[in-house]
């Protein structure tokens, strides 16, 4: 992992980033600088390295899905007139809107670019287009799922299965892509890259499930959110969905009441949090992430015995074990 990350960094932040014009690249420059778990190119890394591959020759594809996923966030900062981003103000806010378009569009294209090494002579000519055809499906997808979560906000419900299926495609899908594009790099069998592919889905479902719980019931000076957030701004979440059918009537009316409102407060926000341990909700949804987590890691078993499938094992446990 060493070869792939020793001077990520410096890569991620310079040199795969033009100077001028300056209007242009520098807001793209700030949002890369502004860090994050750097989850999706450690998976690259890390798929590309249990099945068999080059895990050095991954680096230009864990930089395009970094800069796919900032690309994401930038769009995402300017729907949601968000002021901050990891703790710094948005490029929407320390720009303007147009900024932040036009830096999202081209962060987009500076990571289809990356992918670009992928055509020289070190792969099989078939790794370059199977590589941009899921890089190309996972930005639709992840698309998908945003209009379907802008959508959510004006239905008056929404199902467990519609829920389901928007996380699927706005938070796994870029995990599922990241781990696809490391075997495909590795020129790994299909079943295995099919292998990955499922990893990556389980996962993503299980890391946003859990930040719904940690949102809710997450201790604020570890999780870094004020408890009931979500709560406050009517979001709706796994737990209020479940919350919504498993409640008896006169309960799913107050529910209902305050997460319209959108504008909760502590006293509504601990009515709710009290709602939902009396149906149990919190220790369904924690069963739900483990159930999630654990088909990750029954698909991991499949793979040969290495460090970078015990470095798999331990990112998941590490994910799974977030401290409520």
């Amino acid at each position: 992992m060493k070869e792939v990350f020793e001077h990520f960094e410096e890569e991620l932040i310079g040199a795969r980033i033009p100077k001028e014009p300056a209007s242009l690249y520098d807001p793209v420059r700030y949002t890369m600088a502004l860090g994050g778990k750097r989850i999706r190119p450690r998976l690259v890394a890390l798929a590309t390295g249990i099945t068999g591959g080059d895990v050095s020759l991954s680096k230009d594809a864990a930089i395009a899905v970094e800069m796919l996923h900032n690309f994401t966030l930038i769009h995402d900062d300017i729907m949601d007139n968000a002021a901050t981003r990891r703790g710094k103000p948005s490029v929407f806010k320390k720009w303007d809107a147009n900024t932040a378009i036009l830096s999202g569009d081209v962060l987009f294209t500076l990571a289809m670019e990356q992918l670009e090494f992928y055509q020289t002579k070190h792969f099989k000519p078939y790794v370059y287009p199977l590589l941009m055809n899921e890089f190309l499906k996972a930005t639709r997808v992840v698309c998908d799922g945003q209009q379907r979560d802008m959508d959510f906000e004006k239905e008056a419900s929404v199902s467990l299965d519609d829920y389901l299926l928007m996380i699927s495609q706005k938070t796994a899908r870029l995990l599922s892509a990241s781990l696809k594009m490391g075997g495909i790099i590795a020129e790994a069998a299909p079943e295995q890259i099919q292998s990955l592919y499922e990893i990556g889905y389980y996962a993503g479902i299980a890391f946003q499930i859990q930040d719904d719980l940690l949102d809710a019931f997450g201790d604020p000076t570890t999780f870094g959110k004020k408890q009931g957030g979500d709560i406050r701004e009517g979001k709706k979440t796994y737990l209020s969905i479940l919350a919504l059918e498993e409640a008896k009537e006169s309960d799913k009316k107050e529910l209902s009441r305050i997460l319209a409102s959108k504008n909760a407060s502590d006293d509504e926000i601990n009515w709710v949090l009290n709602c939902y341990r009396t149906y149990g909700i919190d220790s369904k949804t924690a069963e739900t992430v483990s159930t999630f987590y654990q088909s990750a890691l029954d698909e991991l078993h499949q793979f040969p015995e290495s460090t970078y499938k015990q470095e798999l094992i331990r990112f998941l446990d590490q994910l799974n074990t977030r401290i409520l």
